[in-house]
């Protein structure tokens, strides 16, 4: 592994509680249509770099983008759908130099049987979401 570790859902959201800048690498249609992190309850607030832009092309300015919203020293949480893509992000952010975890499960989780994201990740595990970004 090369960046700090994983952490369930609801470890990311201690870990944010405590300090650490929760980051949605998800795509801006995502963040629109299915939801993001509500943090508005403790002191904290979700930065927003796409890991992928539209057409699943990969975002090139993605370290400058992260650089651009959080501070060098912050240790920081990425999430995405379901956890993939935010391994890639944590490990492009570990190799800039930050302390980076990624969030097992994701935002909406694995898909069930039948294909639906209900099974588990931040949603699912009743973590704060709202509509939108």
């Amino acid at each position: 592994m090369s960046y700090a570790g994983d952490l369930t859902p609801q470890e990311a959201w201690q870990k944010v509680s405590d300090g650490a800048v929760l980051v949605d690498v998800r795509t801006e249609a995502e963040w629109q249509l299915v939801g993001v992190p509500d943090t508005s309850s403790i002191p904290a607030e979700p930065r927003f770099v796409q890991w992928n832009l539209a057409g699943n092309v990969w975002n090139s300015a993605f370290l400058d983008e992260l650089k651009a919203v959080v501070p060098a020293e912050a240790e920081l949480v990425f999430l995405c759908r379901s956890g993939a893509r935010s391994i890639g992000a944590a490990e492009a952010a570990t190799e800039a130099g930050f302390t980076s975890f990624n969030v097992l499960e994701g935002f909406e989780g694995v898909p069930d049987s039948y294909g639906d994201r209900i099974v588990n990740g931040w949603k699912n595990r009743k973590l704060p979401w709202k509509k939108g970004a």
